[in-house]
């Protein structure tokens, strides 16, 4: 692996198990995810989208091909080894009561706190350091369940960013988000990148926001398979037209735009 690389995918297929056995949904695929960009994952429901974040997360397995983090098998990681390695953001908002938003945090310092679960001073520093990359310092004191969507996910990020881990896997982040918070949480999501030196890798359906704002877009598709490049290449090379036109809707490659026709 060169510089910057730090997730590689060297033919990879991804499944799940049914009761008739292993049915795949995807598999030759290959890309590498690298440290300081904003990468993102687009394509149709149903394509694989999840169950490619899910395997990259280790909550299945894969069902061909290799993952290599940071050079490394990623088979033969522990899993505390690979709680420190990656973070994850699922789509689910979480149903919390009764703790306050640093707590909430707080829970991210678990793959070393130990058994009991102790907060040493570090610890807290990492939290309160966390809170102010994401900027929530004046929600840290506030119950989780008054937050608005928008609040409440990047209290989720600031979760993932208190567990160190070089890797942030989110799985559509701006799912439940008004146009506002969306481009909020994705400018964030690029600053933390930068800032903080993280490998992000996320799913999405909002193409336009991602277009505009990743580094380096994954386009997943039956037909094609897995397509990378910057969203200028991707233009360039046609897949986003292919993946977005349909009657009624063309793609504009030269202003990475959306354009809907109005049906009278």
């Amino acid at each position: 692996m060169t510089d910057g690389e730090t997730i590689q995918l060297i033919n990879l297929g991804i499944g799940y198990m049914t009761k008739h056995g292993v049915r795949t949904v995807a598999e030759g695929i290959n890309g590498t995810i690298r440290k300081g960009e904003l990468t993102c994952l687009l394509g149709a429901n149903g394509v694989g989208k999840s169950t490619l974040l899910r395997t990259l997360s280790a909550f299945q397995p894969m069902t061909a091909g290799e993952v290599l983090i940071e050079g490394h098998d990623m088979t033969s990681f522990s899993d505390k080894e690979m709680s420190r390695l990656i973070g994850v953001v699922l789509t689910e908002k979480p149903d919390v009561r009764n703790m306050r938003v640093r707590e909430l945090v707080s829970l991210g310092r678990s793959p070393y706190t130990g058994f009991w679960g102790t907060y040493s001073k570090e610890d807290l520093k990492i939290v309160d350091e966390a809170i102010s990359l994401v900027g929530i310092d004046t929600l840290s004191r506030r119950m989780v369940h008054t937050l608005s969507d928008g609040e409440r996910q990047k209290v989720m990020i600031a979760k993932a960013l208190a567990q160190q881990t070089p890797v942030i896997y989110l799985d559509e982040p701006t799912a439940f988000l008004d146009y506002p918070s969306k481009v909020e949480v994705l400018q964030l999501l690029r600053r933390i990148s930068r800032e903080a030196g993280k490998t992000i890798f996320l799913s999405t359906h909002d193409v336009e926001l991602a277009l505009q704002l990743a580094d380096t877009v994954w386009l997943m598709s039956h037909e094609e398979g897995m397509t990378v490049g910057t969203p200028r290449q991707l233009a360039q090379q046609g897949a986003l037209s292919r993946f977005i036109e349909r009657e009624g809707i063309t793609f504009d490659a030269e202003t990475l735009t959306i354009k809907i026709k109005k049906i009278d």
